[in-house]
């Protein structure tokens, strides 16, 4: 369907919600917007997975009507996706595949097969990876690297992301209904879309412009929302600053229709002063996305802008939430061409994004950052070095993890419940702070919001995929709410905020193998941020317990 069709189908109330009974074989019913198997079978190309299918034919669309040449080295592709294929991990999934599929390899398929040529982003950020891969891309193209950028979100469900959903009761077995006094829960979506970015000097007149966008940390909770919004308010201040909020047409908001997410939304907008301004959704018509909805709503919602309108809610009826906020049921009529698309995820991240046609100050780039690496810590499974100095340790693999973490002395028994690559990653970000800490110039401890952590790896959460997909695979069905959590790569992430209160970006990206060139783009990318001062960041991979590494610093704007 494409975005005219699709925009009118929305406006016209109509849904791809349904209820579904042993799809997957799980046992039991729940509502998701799912492909059928005529528009699978359409759309499924020989030799890729679904999720690959899904997302060429919206780069290639996206491209087609762009009119431009992307097989340059000044073209980037970005994906955002959450799990990307994970039913390939289960028994059976890769029904003869000849390949192991990760979202790393999957996006270098993309790029093969739309002519992409240069080496493919992944952004997995939870639930905000969209918008976080959006910013990315713009911020990319502003600081000179690329002349343009394709950004693809894609996601398809199956036992692996419904299991873990309904492990965490987070789901609804009927439609869902944001905002709504009556919500019970989210519904699953599929969807793929895509969007072509070009830097400003070859942007055609009229055209959309990505004036600002934030990404910042609850430090609160991996699953779980900041009662008060701090991430939301935060990233949605930074990205409207001083803007009239009369000139802002509507926010797309999350809207998940979860009791706490829905709640944290509307207390985060009215704290960041946007009460009166429309707030709108669209997981009524397509159920949530996860790392497709940021691009897919964005899009949605220039082209509802273009038309001058803001979308009704679909199952909204009757306000459920104490943030006053202005929810309609009803198309209402948009006020100008600046809209604000926020969401939230797992992790504690949190990410805004302010759009618009209009000649309005936002965050523009002045030039790449000069930073400097004050510290850094590399980690294998049989050695460990800070700032160049070896570590002794009488353990190695996964022991030596734990032989650290207890040496350290300040822990938490939390940490002998996360994932191999959260353990690796809290381990590692405390030699570093330590390292800091003994500077006696260092400002190093406490509560703040200019330190971003920023991560790359290449196989992200398969880990910890592998131990969840067991807890699914076979007669004993006993899926974990706990072990679901941490194949979100992000969560490492999160909880290095937490322990630290660090409220600024978190990100976590994948490659297909290490670039240090590209790393560093990454890396660079986090400090058009103004608000970031420092990053904990660099490669963090595990493959097994005994088979893992760990290469990060603490990066600081000179």
């Amino acid at each position: 369907m494409n975005g005219s069709d699709t925009l009118s189908a929305v406006r016209a109330g109509r849904t791809g919600l349904r209820v579904w009974r042993g799809r997957y074989g799980l046992p039991d019913p729940f509502c998701a917007s799912l492909f059928s198997d005529a528009q699978n079978a359409a759309l499924c190309q020989h030799g890729l997975t679904r999720m690959e299918s899904l997302a060429v034919a919206s780069v290639r669309r996206a491209v087609a009507e762009a009119g431009v040449d992307v097989s340059g080295s000044d073209t980037i592709f970005v994906l955002s996706t959450t799990k990307g294929d994970a039913d390939m991990l289960l028994p059976g999934g890769r029904d003869g595949a000849c390949r192991a599929v990760t979202p790393a390899g999957s996006a270098q398929v993309i790029c093969r097969e739309t002519g992409i040529t240069t080496r493919p982003v992944v952004v997995d950020n939870a639930c905000v990876s969209g918008l976080s891969a959006v910013i990315l891309a713009a911020r990319l193209l502003e600081l000179g690297f690329y002349r343009q950028a394709v950004v693809c979100g894609a996601e398809v469900q199956g036992r692996f992301i419904i299991s873990g959903f309904q492990s965490l009761k987070a789901m609804s077995a009927e439609p869902c209904r944001p905002f709504d006094i009556n919500r019970n829960g989210m519904n699953a979506g599929e969807a793929a879309a895509a969007m072509v970015l070009v830097s400003g000097a070859g942007a055609a007149a009229g055209s959309w412009r990505i004036a600002a966008g934030a990404v910042r940390n609850d430090a609160w909770h991996i699953s779980a929302p900041s009662r008060q919004g701090v991430g939301a308010r935060m990233a949605l201040e930074a990205v409207c600053g001083r803007l009239p909020h009369d000139e802002i047409a509507f926010i797309s908001a999350h809207g998940t229709a979860t009791l706490f997410n829905d709640q944290m939304e509307a207390v985060a907008i009215e704290r960041a002063g946007l009460a009166g301004v429309p707030v709108t959704c669209v997981k009524g018509n397509f159920g949530h996305t996860m790392g497709a909805c940021g691009v897919m709503e964005t899009c949605l919602s220039m082209l509802a802008a273009d038309c001058g309108v803001v979308l009704p809610v679909k199952g909204f009826e009757e306000p459920g939430v104490s943030g006053h906020i202005s929810v309609s049921a009803e198309e209402r009529r948009a006020g100008g061409s600046t809209f604000v698309k926020m969401l939230s995820g797992f992790g504690g991240c949190n990410a805004a994004l302010l759009v618009t046609k209009e000649n309005i100050a936002g965050d523009c780039v002045s030039g790449v950052a000069d930073v400097r690496v004050t510290h850094n810590v590399r980690i294998t499974a049989d050695s460990v070095t800070v700032d160049g100095h070896h570590v002794e340790t009488r353990s190695a693999g996964r022991d030596m993890l734990t032989e650290l973490y207890k040496r350290n002395g300040n822990g938490a028994p939390r940490f002998f419940r996360m994932d191999l690559l959260c353990r690796l990653g809290v381990v590692a970000s405390d030699l570093l702070l330590e390292a800091e800490r003994g500077q006696q110039d260092s400002n190093a401890g406490g509560e703040t919001a200019d330190r971003a952590v920023v991560l790359i790896g290449s196989k992200g959460s398969l880990h910890a995929d592998m131990a969840y997909a067991e807890t699914i695979a076979g007669d004993d069905f006993y899926p974990s709410p706990e072990k679901f959590v941490y194949t979100l790569p992000n969560i490492v992430t999160g909880e290095i905020a937490i322990r630290n209160k660090y409220h600024g970006e978190t990100e976590y990206y994948m490659l297909p193998c290490r670039d240090a060139a590209l790393e560093r783009r990454l890396m660079i990318a986090s400090f058009a941020d103004d608000n970031t001062e420092s990053v904990i960041g660099g490669w963090i991979d595990c493959e097994s317990d005994s088979v893992f590494e760990c290469d990060i610093s603490i990066i600081e704007r000179i």
